[in-house]
């Protein structure tokens, strides 16, 4: 009863080991403020009983004092100073990618495009699946690593549902083609805004298959509501059949689209196509 309840008033973990920290990190000053809580208006509830009026009484007259007010100063100071560098300590934990699981998917050792900054982590090894997310009114677009061109053409992609192999390390590229949304998958993480013409950055780690429910997190126009963001995880040999078919899908398509401007460029009279 008591975990369920806590869980009400907690951020959702479980899904990647940022979430758990950023989740312990919550749980921790949820704590601390909870005990200064229950001191406070139990002081406050002893002194109404305590010092309530009475009939006949005459109160004593107090000005001050000094050394009780020193102590709280300090004492919050104290606390303050304590949950500073808690959360400073476990930041890095939060925002620094790790590695990959000896389960990961195979794809994740294919770090040459990738490059860290300021901005930008990277796992220790400098190996993880990299993701660009693009924000769209009002759906969000995936696409994966394993273009057929260089300038990134033919790349598999996918909307909605973005699919990534458990117990590997994903670090997003987060961006907008239109107006600013925000990427929010709770139970893997922290949000992000997709803000056009800027890159934001982030990762996770899934740690077992599942379905991850999200949304955007920023009120961006009338279909703001059906921006919902799904991460399903699955196995590693499921992913790569996965990312496999999704290349053999988009090889058709062009396939498919290239046989079509042949026949409309074959095509004379009434149904003649003119290029310019």
């Amino acid at each position: 009863m008591i975990p369920s309840t806590l869980a009400f008033f907690t951020p959702q973990s479980g899904g990647s080991p940022n979430a758990n920290e950023i989740d312990s990190l919550y749980k921790i000053t949820l704590a601390v403020a909870a005990v200064i809580f229950i001191l406070v208006e139990g002081a406050l509830v002893y002194a109404l009983f305590r010092f309530r009026a009475r009939k006949g009484a005459v109160p004593a007259q107090i000005r001050g004092n000094t050394r009780l007010e020193v102590s709280w100063t300090v004492g919050a100071a104290l606390i303050l100073v304590g949950l500073a560098v808690l959360t400073f300590a476990k930041l890095g934990s939060i925002q620094d990618p790790a590695n990959s699981g000896p389960g990961g998917a195979a794809v994740a050792s294919d770090g040459s495009r990738l490059y860290a900054s300021a901005q930008r982590r990277l796992p220790p090894n400098g190996k993880s699946l990299n993701i660009q997310v693009i924000g769209r009114q009002y759906i969000w677009q995936y696409f994966y690593p394993g273009a057929n061109e260089p300038d990134g053409l033919g790349a598999p992609y996918s909307y909605e549902e973005m699919v990534v192999p458990t117990n590997t390390t994903v670090t997003l590229d987060i961006q907008s083609s239109d107006v600013v949304h925000s990427w929010w998958v709770p139970q893997l993480g922290g949000k992000f805004q997709a803000v056009p013409g800027y890159h934001s950055y982030t990762w996770f780690k899934a740690l077992k298959p599942g379905i991850y429910r999200g949304q955007c997190a920023l009120i961006c126009g009338r279909g703001h509501a059906r921006m919902i963001a799904t991460v399903r995880a699955v196995p590693p040999p499921q992913f790569e059949a996965w990312l496999a078919n999704q290349k053999k899908q988009i090889a058709q398509a062009n396939a498919a689209a290239e046989a079509a401007r042949k026949k409309l460029a074959g095509q004379t009279g009434a149904g003649q196509v003119e290029n310019p």
